[in-house]
C-alpha cells in the first residue's frame, strides 16, 4: 500500500555535479518522486568552531515518509560531507493531483499544458 504522507526533504550538496548523482540516485531507485536542484546558493554555518561561506546546490526532494530511512541512507552512503543535510518536512497540503502522482497513487503525472500530445 502506498504512504500517504509526502515528504520535501532538503539536501545541500557541494557542487551541480553532486547534486545531479544525488537526484539521478533518488529517482532512478524510486527512493524520491522528483528532485529540483536550485543553485548555487550561498550557505552560511558553522564548522569547527569557523563562520563559513560557502557555495552549494539544494536539493529539494519530493519523496513518501515510508522511504525516509532509505533515502537519508543513500545520501549519506554517496555524499561528500562529513555530516550532509537531511531533513524532511511533512506536506500537509497540495495539489491533489501532483500529492496522488508523488505517493505513487497515479501511476504518471498529469501531461504538461503544453504537451501536444495532450491535446
Amino acid at each position: 500500500m502506498a504512504s500517504s504522507t509526502l515528504y520535501v526533504v532538503l539536501v545541500t550538496a557541494s557542487n551541480e555535479d553532486e547534486a545531479r548523482q544525488l537526484a539521478d540516485h533518488c529517482v532512478r531507485e524510486r527512493l524520491a518522486a522528483c528532485v529540483n536542484i536550485i543553485g548555487p546558493i550561498r550557505s552560511v554555518y558553522i564548522w569547527q568552531g569557523s563562520i563559513r561561506q560557502d557555495a552549494e546546490y539544494l536539493l529539494i526532494i519530493k519523496s513518501a515518509a515510508e522511504n525516509f530511512s532509505n533515502l537519508e541512507r543513500a545520501i549519506r552512503e554517496r555524499h561528500s560531507y562529513a555530516v550532509p543535510e537531511v531533513i524532511a518536512l511533512q506536506v500537509t497540503a497540495g495539489s491533489e493531483a501532483y500529492l496522488n502522482w508523488a505517493l505513487g497513487l497515479e501511476p504518471e503525472p498529469p501531461a504538461p499544458r503544453n504537451d501536444p500530445s495532450a491535446l
